[in-house]
């Protein structure tokens, strides 16, 4: 919940930044002022009167609230207040609540209503308001669209004069569809914003030439930026040829970007100048900052709320710059002295080094740009501020990130799920993830690969590798299916390149590999081309060629003929080994090279193949209920699952022969007799787990046979109907937020880490693919005459948990083991959580940077 302390900063719909916070008895000044502001019409439409002043009475009552049956909230540009929005409770512990809120008119039709609405809602809703209600003049059309165009189920009456809205303030689908596409489009603009601007000061460029900024004032010049270059120098009248100023107000043009070259210190005074000239974002090149220690990190804190203030996005610090290629900008304000050549692929890196080495070698490999950022500490715009702008962009058809980390990474997973449906994201990202929490590690580098594989994300390891899958995909269209026809000149080769794609999982099409001989020209050449081009066995094409024989032909130059099967709607890699290859040839250094980009982009194009699946209602949920089991003595675990439809088999604890012999006879034999400790509570093979104990004394045998090996402590279980035995687990990936996973039970496929997951929110696709991916899923189906077990059953608790851990950001982790899955039905044996503090997910509640 947002409070007093923790101001946030929102964007508004042109993509400029503001600041919301609760209401202060001190602000009160403030809103006078602004009340002084308002036109006649804006005062009239928000009182209904033409209230000129506010009287002191009522002024103390707007600024005094309880923050929960009255809340409100104030929006600043600048440090001034523009904005007020306030709810208040329809009578003590009423679910009703009035709400309204007014916009100085220079503020007005930026999307601050709707952000405001989404505070308030957010408020109310913890606090047990379920309803909003309204008052609205007819006249007042925009606040009436800030109401019906939020998804929201409006009720309107019209009575004496005035329009009368009710509404559940229950976030729905339809309500998050409107915000994540107001966050869209915020996000993006303020991107665009950045990546074409009219006008560019550079903040830090010595008049010598030398240093940071001088290289990046240099870049921009010689680069033909096509706008107005603003160097800022505090005497020079000119730097690198161009007319210099005091300040970037003073050179009387439009100036959007600021280009930062200066030491921490002087970051201050450069985002106030920058500030006063209405600039609309920052790329601080300067180093310093949070990399650089606590100090630095302070600093950096303040650089971004103080251009946050302004209306500013910031790009790094400690960044490489950022870049457009489009004829009409030509902006290279970055470190690079040289950018690939312009193209259809935008480029992401998070490390400046980094940035500079892949941005060298796309122009090595002609790999075409369109543009470029460089985030480098991430203070602010990260990839995912990057991933929304690019959707849009027409001149963008590939997108490549580098990724050390990630900010929000429910809200990653969340955008490229939904981009990658569109244009391809390449990420190269680290499959690590610190250790897991509970009773799980979570996913392994495997199940990390397959969980980016789940978005539609094509990740990668190596710089090479994202080169590799970036040209293939800027370059030649996607493969219908995994069948390829490997051509060349050398039985080596060609058996090479076989081999390898058995081993990426794609298929040898029939009669293939097809090998010409090392004596063939290019007509022959050419011929075996165009046949493996209309084969309609074929989807794809691995071109690999050696070196001509000495003394061939002149017709020896194979590479001649490969411009024959471009444009015919297959894929076509290469590996050539001598020659000089045709243009929008995706060409690579080894034969492998070129098999793994075709695999990883197959499974790409199979992953949009199939359908998305959908989020399936499940009935018998309730997550107030879920809610409350998560008390602050600690969490009720029955009580949590049972409010998502799920019940765990009762457990009795006991640490005495008769407490045993007691809860049996409670229960009703036969039951069974488990150690305590959470690790052994599934171990048969130990002798920690005793079955269809049928009388109490079997039961006090058992169990003083179990406690002179596991301690006194066992828990004591009615039997049920055996079952194969699986795990389904939760825990925080760093990468993806909340994942579940499931795997079959038992010593051996835990020690192979036999767990497919998937990310939150659980799709029916997502459930149904998790029961068949471990590989000890055949014992679910029927092995050698055993009956299917119920997965209707299995793929339901499976979409149950993912709701649970969608729904409750308290829980981090949470282990079902053992789940005993039969022919009819399912039981829960044990039920495992581990909880964190109530502050919400990132990508969770109302919109905020």
């Amino acid at each position: 919940m947002t409070t007093v302390e923790q101001p946030v900063d929102v964007l508004l719909s042109d993509g400029t930044t503001v600041q919301l916070r609760q209401i202060r008895p001190q602000d009160a000044p403030a809103i006078v002022a602004m009340h002084a502001r308002f036109s006649e019409r804006t005062r009239y439409l928000r009182y209904f009167s033409p209230y000129p002043r506010i009287p002191e009475r009522d002024l103390q009552r707007f600024v005094t609230v309880d923050h929960h049956d009255r809340e409100a909230f104030v929006v600043l540009v600048g440090g001034r207040i523009v904005a007020v929005g306030r709810y208040e409770r329809l009578g003590p512990a009423a679910p009703e609540a009035e709400v309204a809120f007014v916009v100085e008119d220079a503020y007005q039709g930026r999307g601050i209503g709707s952000v405001l609405l989404e505070h308030l809602a957010d408020a109310a809703r913890r606090v047990g308001i379920v309803h909003f209600v309204a008052e609205v003049l007819p006249a007042n059309g925009a606040m009436l669209r800030v109401f019906s165009d939020f998804g929201y189920q409006v009720q309107r009456q019209f009575a004496d004069g005035v329009v009368h809205l009710t509404f559940p303030i229950a976030p729905t689908e339809a309500t998050l569809e409107v915000q994540r596409g107001r966050e869209h489009r915020t996000e993006a603009r303020s991107i665009a914003r950045l990546l074409a601007p009219r006008a560019v000061a550079v903040y830090g460029a010595s008049a010598t030439g030398q240093g940071v900024g001088a290289a990046v004032l240099g870049h921009l010049r010689d680069g033909g930026f096509a706008g107005t270059l603003v160097p800022v120098h505090p005497y020079a009248s000119t730097v690198a040829g161009l007319p210099a100023y005091p300040s970037a107000a003073d050179a009387g043009v439009p100036v959007d970007l600021a280009v930062v070259a200066v030491p921490p210190e002087a970051a201050p005074t450069v985002v106030a100048d920058a500030a006063a000239a209405g600039v609309h974002g920052l790329v601080v090149i300067s180093a310093g900052f949070a990399e650089a220690g606590a100090a630095g990190s302070a600093a950096q804190r303040a650089l971004v709320r103080a251009a946050h203030a302004a209306g500013m996005r910031v790009v790094g610090p400690n960044c490489l710059g950022v870049a457009n290629t489009d004829p009409v900008v030509r902006l290279n304000a970055t470190l690079a002295p040289r950018l690939p050549p312009a193209g259809r692929v935008g480029i992401f890196s998070q490390s400046g080094a980094f940035g500079v080495a892949l941005l060298a070698e796309a122009d090595r490999r002609g790999l075409g740009l369109s543009s470029f950022v460089s985030a480098g500490n991430r203070a602010d715009v990260s990839g995912n501020d990057l991933l929304q702008y690019w959707q849009d962009d027409p001149g963008t058809d590939v997108i490549m990130l580098h990724l050390e980390t990630f900010g929000n990474p429910r809200k990653f997973a969340r955008l490229v799920r939904r981009i990658g449906r569109a244009k391809p994201v390449v990420a190269l990202a680290s499959p690590a993830r610190p250790a897991g929490v509970g009773d799980s590690t979570g996913p392994d580098e495997v199940a990390v690969a397959a969980l980016f594989a789940q978005s539609g994300v094509i990740r990668v390891d190596t710089v090479a590798e994202l080169l590799d899958v970036g040209v293939l995909l800027a370059n030649q269209p996607l493969p219908a299916g995994p069948r390829v026809a490997v051509v060349g000149n050398s039985s080596a080769l060609t058996g090479l390149a076989a081999t390898a794609c058995a081993a990426q999982g794609l298929t040898l099409a029939d009669g293939y590999p097809r090998d010409v001989g090392p004596s063939a020209g290019a007509v022959e050449f050419a011929a075996a081309l165009a046949g493996a081009a209309a084969d309609e066995r074929v989807d794809a094409i691995a071109v690999v060629l050696a070196p001509p024989l000495p003394g061939q032909p002149a017709d020896a130059d194979l590479t001649a003929a490969l411009p024959a099967v471009l444009g015919t709607g297959k894929p076509v890699v290469t590996t050539v080994l001598a020659g000089r290859m045709p243009a929008g040839m995706p060409a690579y250094g080894g034969v492998e090279e070129a098999v793994r980009a075709l695999a990883r982009v197959h499974r790409y194009a199979d992953w949009l193949r199939r359908p998305s699946g959908s989020l399936p209602e499940l009935p018998g949920i309730d997550r107030a209920a879920g809610q409350a089991a998560l008390r602050r003595d600690g969490t009720d675990v029955a009580g949590l699952v049972a409010a998502y439809g799920i019940d765990v088999v009762e457990s009795v604890p006991a640490c005495s022969a008769q407490e045993a012999a007691d809860a049996a006879e409670r229960l009703g034999f036969p039951v069974a007799l488990k150690a305590a400790a959470p690790g052994l509570r599934h171990r048969l093979d130990l002798g920690a787990v005793r079955l269809d104990l049928p009388d109490a004394h079997a039961v006090r045998r058992a169990y003083a046979e179990m406690s002179a090996l596991f301690g006194a402590d066992v828990l004591v279980q009615p039997m049920v109907p055996p079952g194969v035995a699986c795990v389904v687990e939760m825990v925080e990936d760093p990468a993806f937020g909340p994942v579940v996973g499931f795997g079959l039970g038992g010593v051996a496929t835990e020690l192979l880490g036999d767990r497919a997951w998937r990310a939150v929110p659980l799709t029916d696709r997502d459930a149904a693919e998790l029961v068949d991916e471990p590989r000890a899923a055949p014992l679910l189906r029927g092995h050698r005459g055993a009956a299917p077990v119920d997965l209707v059953a299995l793929t339901d608790l499976l979409l149950r948990i993912g709701r649970l851990a969608d729904e409750q950001p308290r829980v981090r982790a949470l282990t079902l083991n053992p789940v005993l899955v039969r022919p009819d039905g399912l039981s829960v044996l044990h039920a495992t959580v581990r909880t964190g503090s109530a502050t919400d997910r990132p990508d969770t509640g109302p919109r905020r940077l």
